[in-house]
């Protein structure tokens, strides 16, 4: 993997600014957020879990502008997971309560010792402390499996593998075919990630509360249905 330009980290930690802004104004503005109980230890989520160029990055975006939700996606992430600064500006935000609630979630989420400096640890830490403090859609990840059952919303998007190769083609500046084992290597590799620290389930259709074909919707109309589905859910009004 080539390292990143310093004007792409300058890009990238811009970005995570602009996202920490956001997150911390979602959280002040929402006069009516939901008082966190044990049975609902986070605030209002949606995760994305989605295939290779298959829409759901744009699909995440719009989302958040229609919400007023910061969107956090696997590159800010692992951006904010790596970095101790943003961390501790998280915990700055949390109660003793929250601080002691996430320390009992990484125990039971990681399997073994803690490892406070592995990567894993970093990341699991850091969408937990997002999710509690404020509501957030998260992107990639496994963000569905590290947050709490029962409360968000959890969506798979997809859509067929010849469409997803032309797109991937098209940005890569690369021949088709090539692009098509590109895409299949890095869903794989997603896929793995999800059964490294969740088991051999963490891939299963059930870990989602709904699934869509972004062949079938333009992005504007999957909002529309991702809407109707957190108004279902009683997530928004």
């Amino acid at each position: 993997m080539l390292s990143r330009t310093p004007r792409a980290k300058a890009d990238l930690a811009k970005l995570v600014e602009k996202q920490m802004r956001n997150w911390e104004l979602a959280g002040a503005q929402q006069a009516a957020l939901p008082s966190l109980t044990p049975a609902a230890p986070v605030l209002h989520f949606v995760t994305i879990s989605r295939t290779v160029e298959s829409g759901g990055t744009e699909l995440a975006n719009l989302l958040g502008e229609r919400l007023n939700w910061p969107v956090f996606d696997r590159e800010i992430l692992q951006a904010m997971a790596g970095d101790d600064q943003v961390r501790a500006r998280l915990y700055e935000h949390l109660d003793e309560r929250g601080q002691s609630w996430i320390e009992n979630a990484l125990h039971w989420l990681i399997k073994g010792e803690l490892q406070k400096q592995d990567y894993f640890y970093q990341l699991t830490e850091t969408v937990l402390a997002l999710a509690r403090q404020g509501p957030a859609i998260f992107l990639g990840r496994a963000a569905d499996l590290i947050l709490p059952a029962g409360q968000g919303l959890r969506v798979r998007v997809t859509a067929p593998l010849a469409q997803r190769a032309q797109v991937f083609a098209r940005e890569s500046n690369i021949p088709e075919a090539a692009a098509r084992d590109e895409v299949g290597r890095i869903d794989q590799e997603r896929a793995e990630f999800r059964r490294h620290h969740f088991g051999p389930d963490a891939n299963a259709d059930t870990c989602y509360d709904l699934m869509l074909n972004l062949a079938h919707f333009t992005p504007a109309q999957a909002v529309e249905v991702l809407v109707t589905a957190l108004r279902q859910r009683a997530i928004i009004p």
